[in-house]
């Protein structure tokens, strides 16, 4: 007999200059962990490339220093992936000044071009420790002018990017944009984003997980593009114009599968929600996945850690088995 559970969902999309909560993932993405391979890793088990870049947008009026801080940065602890022994580095980066966000290779992670474009701030390898183990790691302080000046985002962006260097276990981790160097505490008006997005399902059948694309004025219809999914339950569309009644194509084991999605004009300027549905019956653990966004013209599209835009929708989620 199917299982099946309601969830009411209820978001206020709200503007850009609202007060933003920045851990990544997003509370409202539900989420467990981001996930990077080492660079010897298996691509099967969930990470075609091994790196993985996020973006933070600080509002021009704030001018406290800021920090980025990772959730067990090392790899070797309780909720990371092991592969045999554990043998695997990762370098964290960050970046700010000219062109670290407007370098295309960045937004595009095209590694073997210039995706670590503009200033490296700060930099640290970390390998298994238990002292990380589950416990937060800060970088910073750094002034939000070292970021890159950004008028079109109101603000100055900093990157951060997490490769594997060594090894081929999976590295869990999470990240938090605070103002606070031993505590996690919320920049006002800043916002996490990224364009191609590698992550964790959640074990529970129950749980459902949400990412945001923002969507705007000059976009008609949308691709999206997914890798590993293993065929675990269904990609759900919600938004001011579909009550999530159009499901977007996943595939299976080392699989890349691509759909294209109509833009209507209420969409427009505000975010989709995808909602990821998990199968009820596949029973599929540890299923880590990479997904992205592109527009007509082919430019990779953001997704932020909250929904951005302007208005307020309700939908209804049913779990059910697939």
């Amino acid at each position: 007999m199917l299982k099946k559970a309601v969830f009411s969902l209820f978001l206020l999309l709200s503007g850009l200059t609202q007060t933003f909560a920045q851990p990544v993932p997003g509370l409202d993405e539900n989420i467990p962990h981001l996930v990077t391979f080492g660079s010897e890793g298996d691509i099967a088990w969930g990470d075609d490339n091994f790196c993985q870049i996020i973006f933070f947008k600080i509002p021009e009026s704030f001018t406290q220093p800021v920090y980025i801080r990772v959730y067990d940065p090392d790899t070797g602890g309780n909720i990371d992936e092991q592969k045999g022994e554990w043998n695997t580095g990762m370098s964290y980066s960050i970046f700010g000044g000219k062109g670290a966000w407007s370098e295309k290779d960045a937004q595009d992670m095209v590694l073997d071009g210039n995706y670590d474009s503009g200033t490296l701030l700060a930099s640290k390898e970390f390998y298994e420790n238990s002292e990380y183990d589950e416990k937060w790691y800060t970088f910073g302080p750094f002034n939000p002018s070292e970021g890159e000046f950004r008028k079109e985002f109101g603000g100055y962006i900093f990157k951060i990017i997490i490769e594997g260097i060594s090894g081929d276990d999976g590295n869990l981790y999470n990240l938090y944009l605070s103002n606070h160097p031993d505590r996690n505490h919320a920049v006002e008006g800043a916002s996490a984003f990224y364009y191609k997005y590698k992550f964790r399902l959640h074990d529970d059948i129950n749980e459902v997980a949400h990412i945001y694309p923002h969507i705007d004025e000059k976009v008609v219809s949308i691709k999206q593009t997914n890798f590993d999914w293993d065929n675990d339950g269904r990609i759900q569309i919600v938004s001011l114009a579909r009550p999530g009644d159009e499901l977007m194509k996943i595939g299976g084991d080392s699989e890349w599968v691509s759909s294209t999605h109509k833009i209507y004009e209420e969409e427009k300027t505000n975010s989709l929600d995808l909602q990821m549905i998990k199968s009820q019956k596949g029973n599929i653990k540890n299923n880590n996945v990479v997904i992205y966004l592109e527009n007509q013209y082919g430019e990779k599209l953001p997704f932020f850690s909250i929904p951005i835009g302007e208005y307020k929708y309700q939908s209804n989620i049913s779990v059910e088995g697939f």
